[in-house]
């Protein structure tokens, strides 16, 4: 069984033996990650600005801005979604290449990146089936979606050491990967939690130039592990 201690030990190793080339790495991949979240506003100041707008319209005049609204916001999550689809997926894939060549290889080159792109239709049609079936599992419930999260983290390191397998396949390869190995990962991940308050109290100045490198060279270093169990 794979230690924790010893998965941290060699992400932090290959972080601090190629430390700007991983924080440049981590910078590039935590932007793609953030596209995923739910992008969220505090809409408390401009409430009653909004309340008196809408108190001097008439209903038709209200339905008719409504629906401006509606249009503006589903093109806003149209073009947002093609561009997560077709470019931030591919750039997410090179980044945990360029992680894994780095916990491989000590000194990995930053333009590993665009590796994302090599088998483009493959990346596409994996990555989107594995976002959609996460998905479909987080509407049942919460805990069933973060549980499958972990059954397919594996899926974009996978994806290019695999070139072979469709994208079923990977996705079930990763699922078979992480079989017995969920609640490990879950500690794990838990183990950075420190790491994590100290990048908050540093204003996210800690969390870009040493916590995010290192986590995502340690992630690598767990595929690598898992990989080996295979």
């Amino acid at each position: 069984m794979w230690s924790i201690g010893d998965v941290k030990a060699k992400g932090k190793a290959a972080f601090l033996g190629n430390y700007w080339k991983s924080v440049l790495a981590a910078i590039i991949l935590n932007s793609l990650l953030a596209v995923n979240s739910s992008v969220t506003s505090n809409h408390s100041d401009s409430d009653e600005w909004v309340q008196q707008l809408l108190a001097g319209l008439t209903p038709e005049e209200v339905v008719a801005l409504a629906k401006i609204v509606l249009v503006a916001l589903g093109a806003m999550f149209v073009i947002s979604l093609l561009l997560k689809i077709f470019l931030f997926n591919p750039l997410k894939v090179g980044c945990y290449r360029f992680f894994k060549r780095n916990i491989e290889e000590g000194k990995a080159p930053l333009g590993e990146i665009k590796t994302g792109f090599g088998g483009y239709g493959h990346t596409f049609i994996t990555l989107f089936l594995s976002d959609l079936f996460l998905c479909l599992w987080t509407l049942l419930f919460i805990i069933p979606g973060c549980i499958k999260s972990y059954s397919y983290r594996m899926v974009p390191y996978i994806l290019k050491d695999n070139p072979e397998l469709s994208a079923t396949e990977v996705i079930t390869k990763s699922r078979e990967m992480m079989n017995g190995h969920k609640w490990r990962t879950f500690l794990y991940d838990l183990s950075f939690i420190g790491w994590y308050l100290f990048g908050i109290v540093t204003f996210g100045l800690a969390m870009a130039l040493f916590v995010a490198p290192y986590k995502h060279n340690a992630d690598a270093a767990l595929y690598i592990e898992l990989s080996k169990k295979q």
